[in-house]
């Protein structure tokens, strides 16, 4: 097997498809791009075959076969998942402090402010969104982390159907929910620059500052843990850990999370075995215990033991929980034209110049392309 990565990755699978070369499998993270696929490129998509199919039923939670699905087909199987819901910062720090974790939104506010007033040079949140040609997600994960908390999952759900419109009353509210940190000069970008630098900071570094004492709180997934620096001890008396992004209440614990998809490409039998195995319990397991930190998989039978890291463990615990009220990230959910395009540049654009909320989930609203 041959692996191949991109940083423009969903560009350039599309053009692949059009040109009549893409690769036998692909690991796809937006099942609204497998539904654009399975609709543009019916021809070369192929049904997860009968053994994963069965691997999939027996071994994750029902919802992960629907979010893989375009119209009752199955199309994508899953392969790796995350937690979106995590705060991290450095334990250390809040000892040194006094802080406390918060346990809901307005604890979370009044300890950003109480950071402001005791380190006037410090700024309480560092964060960026710059990622290629996927630029812009981390922001849209802010705005589905807080739509969950603000509107509630029902309301969410509506969203990511298209049941109410995305410039609706409820979204606005959750996008300027969160400029009250992310476009507030007084709380960003510890160690990076100003509001603005935020469109421009890599994702993967946004979190750093935390390590030299220049910001105190970075939201980011689980799976950030590999970003971190070759030394970095990730536990709750280490250099950095993660607390659970608060909700309205502390018993208000809504789930963000994602995950990958592998699609088969072409149909050939070893296609279809290798996406089968990649559904077991045995490659679960161990890919957890060679891939280390920052990996974690919704499969029944992966046992917690082979996770290293806690935030994994926590993580995988989250992904598993049946009583938990878990939502898929919306933007891979949405059409690929608005989850992978408006929503990621008109949430960069909301943050690099300023640009009104309304206006930006209006433009975002007239991307929904029509039935």
């Amino acid at each position: 097997m041959e692996y191949e990565g991109s940083r423009e990755f969903e560009a350039q699978l599309l053009v692949r498809l059009e040109s009549g070369n893409a690769p036998d499998i692909a690991y796809v993270p937006q099942p609204g791009l497998i539904e654009r696929i399975a609709n543009d490129f019916p021809d070369q998509i192929t049904e997860v075959g009968e053994q994963a199919q069965s691997n999939i039923d027996e071994y994750y939670n029902e919802a992960w076969r629907g979010y893989g699905s375009v119209d009752d087909t199955l199309y994508g199987a899953p392969l790796g998942a995350n937690a979106k819901s995590f705060v991290w910062y450095s334990p250390s720090a809040f000892e040194e402090n006094g802080y406390e974790i918060p346990e809901t939104w307005d604890e979370l506010i009044a300890l950003s402010d109480q950071i402001v007033s005791d380190h006037p040079d410090v700024k309480p949140w560092c964060a960026g969104i710059e990622s290629g040609g996927a630029t812009g997600w981390p922001a849209t994960d802010w705005v589905e982390d807080v739509m969950l908390r603000t509107a509630g999952p029902e309301a969410y759900d509506q969203w990511v159907e298209h049941e109410i419109p995305f410039d609706d009353p409820q979204v606005v509210e959750a996008v300027d929910t969160v400029g009250e940190i992310l476009r507030n000069p007084d709380y960003v970008n510890g160690g990076l620059g100003e509001v603005q630098s935020i469109a421009t900071t890599p994702f993967g570094e946004a979190g750093l500052p935390i390590l030299d004492g220049s910001c105190f709180l970075h939201r980011q997934a689980s799976f950030y843990q590999a970003n971190w620096p070759e030394g970095t001890t990730v536990a709750e008396d280490g250099d950095v850990f993660a607390f659970f992004l608060p909700g309205q209440s502390a018993e208000d614990r809504p789930v963000l999370g994602a995950g990958e998809f592998t699609v088969a490409l072409a149909d050939r039998p070893e296609v279809a075995a290798l996406q089968a195995y990649l559904t077991s319990p045995e490659w679960s397991n161990e890919k957890a215990r060679v891939t280390g930190p920052g990996w974690v998989s919704a499969n029944s039978e992966l046992d917690p033991a082979n996770l290293e890291s806690p935030i994994d463990q926590l993580a995988y615990e989250l992904l598993t929980d049946e009583n938990a009220t878990f939502r898929f990230d919306a933007s891979d959910l949405m059409p690929a034209a608005v989850g992978a395009g408006t929503f990621w540049s008109e949430m960069t654009a909301w943050i690099a110049s300023g640009k009104d909320t309304q206006e930006a989930l209006s433009a975002i609203e007239s991307s929904w392309p029509s039935e």
